[in-house]
């Protein structure tokens, strides 16, 4: 296992997993990064925050799919969607590994060793139906970069199952009560990196 921490964000569907990532993106931003000496002088990575978030896609006023985003380059790949015509659906979204192994693997694999900080939103039911998706994540994991994941809450996937059991995991539920406050909580976690 790592030294560095692989805080996992979980909760139940819409229970606001994405939004507690991205306030806790928006705070290691604004506060520049890790405080960790070691992070900085000559060979400190080049960027703060990279790797793979989801955004939600939304037409007319209703949820129609899921996109990935590669953080460094700003580029995205719908990998689910109602108007995706395939096999596979999961909650009624066709989905697409071909957008995930597009966006999302060299999103994840460009990261390692150029970030403080790898963050890959939403291992669950949709991004593990890409091979190369979850094999982008294990090697991430060797590499041991701190880490800010959120994880399906009730996927038995293999690949969950071995995130929540890592000695150097902390995994973190996403509820009505702690959703204002969890974010600073996090914050405060991934600053206390020695």
């Amino acid at each position: 296992m790592g030294i560095n921490p692989k805080i996992g964000i979980t909760g139940l569907p819409r229970s606001g997993k994405s939004i507690v990532l991205q306030k806790v993106i928006d705070m290691i931003m604004e506060s520049g990064g890790l405080k960790s000496s070691r992070m900085r002088g000559p060979n400190a990575p080049a960027n703060i925050i990279g790797g793979m978030r989801t955004e939600i896609i939304i037409e007319n006023g209703e949820r129609m799919g899921f996109a990935c985003v590669n953080i460094l380059t700003g580029e995205k790949g719908v990998m689910a969607h109602r108007e995706i015509d395939s096999r596979n659906r999961i909650l009624g979204f066709g989905i697409d590994p071909s957008e995930i192994e597009r966006v999302g693997v060299p999103a994840i694999m460009d990261s390692i060793g150029n970030c403080e900080i790898m963050v890959i939103d939403e291992i669950g039911k949709f991004t593990v139906e890409s091979e190369g998706f979850v094999k982008a994540v294990r090697i991430a994991l060797q590499n041991d970069p701190p880490c800010l994941l959120t994880l399906h809450k009730k996927s038995r996937h293999p690949l969950l199952q071995d995130i929540r059991r890592r000695d150097d995991a902390r995994i973190l539920e996403v509820t009505p009560v702690n959703r204002a406050l969890l974010p600073y909580k996090i914050h405060k976690l991934i600053q206390n990196i020695e």
